[in-house]
């Protein structure tokens, strides 16, 4: 499910129908931003509006969602759309259930009586079995129980499909008849036709009530979980390397096994010649969508990674390629010799599993193909286990060769790059929207407030900062490690904001903009600054973030947002707002508002 031609000249009837479908898979931010395409083309169209804003409701993006709710002017299409208005309630009950206490009851029943004012218009299930629900939340069990008969009334003499059978489930369980809703168990999963997003709603929807009626969750595992999500990786079939020719039908017979035997919807990773394009053929073979990422220049990539193993993988890394339904890549450029490059594609596939299985409510785990033995040399196969091992998510292992136990990977000191060498970096770029109207007289305030809180911040990270520079406004920081890089970017931020600017003498309104990305880079002597400074088209990148950033925010790339999410994803949340053109014409990117979660300082 790739984008196809001729986008320019699709109706607004066909624009909807490929939104839907990434929809399906969970491609909810690849659908929103398809939507958005199509709405360039037509404005007006109500349809395509709902689907929108309905993708970054799914994918959590509840407060991008309800700017766009409002900016589509959705409210006022309400009354006359049942869809649309009870997309307004659908963003009202969002709001309910991220809240605690009081306010979760007080909201729930304000999202209750929307969705009840809808079915008194509309008269349909899916508002009457939503304000039952929600009524629950509320605390009001006597109406829930009435709405939800309200609901199966609604749905006698209708047609059958995966949606009304989950409608039926979920009020059975709310009028505590759970052998009646597990006895339709299996029509629902019939009627759902591999539609993962639907599966995901209806897990959690289910989850919800169970929970309120102090119920076992079991009561619905395993028939609704979500498809598991899959990270895959292993050893290359090449002449005297790790995994050989003649083990080729055991390793994929082991891999056919998993597959018959987990409920698996998508899988990440690369697609060099043997355990990956192997895995990607049993994955597509069994119905799962295939999302493949590889690590530098396509053509460079098959004459490295897949045509030294022969002709034939070449062949089949091109038909998995036409399934995949993504493609991406960790950077456009040439390999240059650079290993690191493999490694960064390997945790940006990591991370990009990690957040579909996040959006989708599903297991993830990674499936290897591994010898047991550690790394020959910087990443592979052993190092790749072991990062996702740390992590704490599921890992399955299919021994190949004279497989060595499994020992956990030894650990290996990095490994020193030389001069000149790329480098995988987290880059902020930052400046001071304003700076340019300020008068000879603002300028000493700004440097001793505003920049003053700036020093002090990246001095308290010390050598966690592998370079900082600036000019006039302007800042540039590098960091070897992410998290902090983030954690930096958000203490800007915070510092900044607890300044008395007018008590200064300065503008109001003057805030910060930080644009972050990861990816690689030329660590290289500077001979004007005479130190190590770093240089590459991904720094222009990260540079081009930061002007289109609003004031007061941090805004960072999809590969920054994956490691992050990967590896420190209860200290961070990152919203999608959006594909996001850059400044000067450096092209869209897949923007995410970066945030930290309650409870981290």
């Amino acid at each position: 499910m790739k984008d196809e031609p001729g986008l320019s000249s699709r109706s607004a009837t066909q624009w909807l129908s490929t939104v839907k479908a990434f929809e399906r898979e969970g491609e909810f931010f690849k659908a929103f931003d398809l939507a958005a395409q199509g709405l360039s083309a037509y404005r007006d169209d109500v349809p395509l509006k709902h689907r929108a804003v309905l993708c970054l409701a799914r994918a959590g993006a509840t407060d991008l969602a309800q700017r766009k709710y409002d900016e589509f002017g959705l409210s006022s299409a309400a009354s006359d759309s049942e869809d649309v208005d009870a997309l307004g309630a659908r963003l009202l009950k969002d709001e309910a259930l991220a809240a605690t206490g009081e306010k979760r009851r007080l909201k729930a029943a304000e999202a209750a009586d929307r969705y009840a004012s809808i079915h008194e218009r509309f008269h349909n299930y899916y508002p009457a079995i939503n304000a039952a629900t929600l009524r629950l939340v509320a605390g009001d069990e006597a109406t829930a129980r009435t709405y939800a008969r309200i609901a199966l009334a609604e749905l006698d003499g209708g047609d059958e499909d995966y949606y009304s059978y989950a409608t039926r489930i979920e009020a059975l369980i709310v009028l505590d008849d759970i052998e009646g809703a597990r006895a339709l168990f299996p029509k629902a999963l019939k009627a759902n036709h591999g539609d993962q997003a639907a599966l995901a709603t209806t897990w959690r929807q289910l989850q919800l009530v169970l929970q309120l009626k102090n119920l076992d969750p079991k009561v619905i595992a395993p028939a609704f979980a979500p498809m598991k999500v899959v990270h895959f990786l292993g050893h290359i079939i090449k002449p005297g390397g790790r995994f050989k020719a003649v083990d080729e039908s055991q390793v994929r017979q082991r891999v056919a096994e998993y597959f018959d035997e987990q409920r698996v919807g998508a899988g990440f990773g690369s697609l060099a010649a043997g355990s990956d394009i192997i895995i990607a053929e049993e994955l597509l073979r069994h119905g799962a969508s295939l999302h493949v990422v590889l690590p530098f220049e396509m053509e460079e990539f098959i004459d490295i990674s897949v045509r030294p193993s022969g002709k034939e993988w070449v062949r089949r890394f091109e038909a998995c390629l036409a399934a995949a339904a993504t493609v991406r890549w960790a950077t456009e450029d040439s390999y240059l010799g650079d290993d690191y490059l493999f490694a960064y594609c390997s945790k940006i596939a990591m991370g990009l599993a990690v957040l579909r299985g996040r959006h989708l409510g599903s297991e993830v785990e990674q499936l290897a193909v591994w010898d047991g033995r550690p790394a020959a040399g910087t990443g592979g196969t052993a190092d790749d286990v072991e990062h996702w091992r740390r992590t704490g998510f599921a890992q399955t292992i299919i021994k190949c060769g004279n497989f060595r136990g499994g020992a956990k990977p030894a650990a290996r000191p990095a490994i020193a790059k030389p001069a000149g060498g790329r480098l995988i970096r987290a880059m902020l770029f930052c400046d001071f929207k304003g700076f340019s109207k300020l008068t000879d007289a603002e300028l000493p305030s700004f440097v001793t407030n505003l920049l003053g809180a700036v020093g002090k911040v990246i001095a308290s990270y010390g050598g966690a900062v592998d370079f900082a520079n600036t000019w006039g406004d302007g800042l540039f920081l590098v960091f070897e490690d992410p998290a902090q890089a983030a954690r930096c970017a958000l203490d800007l931020q915070r510092a900044l904001s607890r300044l008395d600017l007018a008590e200064a003498g300065l503008p109001a309104s003057m805030r910060m903009r930080i644009g972050g990305h990861l990816g690689p880079t030329y660590a290289a002597h500077d001979p004007v600054l005479n130190r190590t400074n770093y240089f590459g088209a991904h720094v222009s990148r990260a540079a081009r973030i930061e002007p289109v950033t609003p004031e007061g925010c941090v805004y960072v790339t999809e590969t920054f947002a994956a490691v992050l999410g990967l590896e420190h994803s209860k200290e961070f949340s990152c919203d999608y707002v959006g594909m996001t053109e850059s400044a000067k014409k450096y092209g869209s990117m897949r923007m995410f508002l970066l945030r930290r979660l309650a409870g981290n300082v």
